[in-house]
């Protein structure tokens, strides 16, 4: 199996300084290859310290020109927040640079702060969504980008540099929402999975999509999915149970502010009718018994505890790739590095042994 790792650049409640996050995460970020991670993904949000990565494609872009072969994976690019010509341009630069080494994830984002900063109407995400994906996957494709719908009308340009490899199977989309998987059947990507929902769940929306997957693309298997998750390993499982409720807790508790996921009327918005059953969950549950909802869906634990956790992920859903998060919700950094290390060296071993469909690997 591919083991990556993400970071999220995350200052909840601003417990810190933004330079002091960035400082500890890029250290993190930069010891990744070193320690025998294959990849390294970051995300796009922006204007709160639920997550201070703006610009994933520029991030990633630092750290691949101080590594040799780390895959560099954008988890994911929202793409309605974004000119579709301009992404395509940043994606086939680093691509270039990095001698193949991207991988690209792209979705539609949820947050109403994020949809009203960047000034785009929410209720028109999943069709702008479409047709930005559309045209970014063919002009990545073709060496340049034209498109003539309903909310971009891009005249022909090149792309310069053009791109020098297919994107083809190193492509993956985030589908939360249960109509969103077929949708990305279409569009040819594979599924990107950040546990939210119970795993049950998540292999039906698998399901749904490789059931569209083989009426669009007949000729050809759908890529594997992959996975990413919020770990904490301990070898006391008693301190682990204590402290992955207390951090992916808290982590879940800067969910909520940050998309609003207990206000329903959030929600009546064309495209996000889904969200509106999470806030009748957050409200039957409760703040802190929704949050104990998300911890239990996450790999944490002794290290056997969380080698039998992403088995069982693997085993439900059949991904080819997992990339955990090691710092969130205020972790202290010296608890970051012990969590990694840890990870390191008696957890990933035995991930990288499993013998699991490949994952597309752009370098070969």
């Amino acid at each position: 199996m591919h083991v990556g790792m993400a970071l999220v650049f995350q200052n909840p409640d601003d417990l810190r300084d933004d330079r002091e996050v960035y400082d500890a995460e890029l250290a993190l970020g930069l010891k990744a290859e070193s320690l025998g991670f294959q990849s390294l993904w970051t995300v796009d949000h922006h204007f709160s310290g639920y997550s201070m990565s703006p610009d994933p494609l520029q991030i990633l872009t630092w750290f691949a020109g101080q590594t040799q072969d780390l895959l560099l994976g954008t988890a994911v690019i929202v793409l309605p927040w974004h000119d579709p010509l301009h992404i395509a341009e940043q994606v086939t630069l680093l691509d270039n640079m990095s001698g193949g080494r991207l991988l690209l994830g792209i979705g539609r984002g949820l947050a109403r702060v994020e949809y009203e900063g960047f000034r785009v109407d929410r209720s028109t995400s999943r069709e702008r969504f479409i047709e930005y994906a559309e045209a970014l996957l063919t002009g990545l494709e073709e060496g340049g980008l034209h498109y003539e719908g309903e909310f971009l009308n891009q005249p022909h340009r090149d792309l310069r540099p053009a791109p020098q490899r297919s994107f083809v199977g190193r492509t993956w989309a985030a589908a939360v929402s249960p109509e969103s998987a077929p949708i990305m059947a279409r569009l040819g990507a594979g599924l990107l999975v950040i546990p939210q929902k119970p795993w049950d769940v998540v292999a039906a929306d698998i399901a749904a999509y490789e059931k569209t997957w083989a009426i669009e693309h007949p000729d050809k298997p759908p890529p594997p999915p992959l996975s990413g998750g919020f770990v904490f390993v301990d070898e006391s499982a008693d301190r682990a149970a204590q402290l992955a409720h207390q951090y992916i807790g808290g982590y879940y508790h800067s969910i909520l502010e940050h998309y609003e996921l207990a206000t329903r009327s959030n929600f009546d918005v064309k495209g996000y009718e889904f969200y509106s059953n999470v806030a009748d969950h957050v409200e039957n549950r409760g703040l802190d018994g929704a949050a104990d909802d998300f911890v239990s869906l996450m790999p944490w634990g002794t290290p056997d505890q969380v080698i039998e956790k992403v088995a069982a992920i693997e085993a439900n859903i059949g991904i080819a790739g997992f990339f955990p998060f090691f710092s969130y919700g205020g972790m202290p950094y010296e608890e970051v590095s012990r969590n990694v290390d840890l990870f390191v060296d008696a957890v990933m071993p035995e991930l990288k042994s499993w013998d699991v469909a490949p994952m597309f690997n752009p370098v070969e």
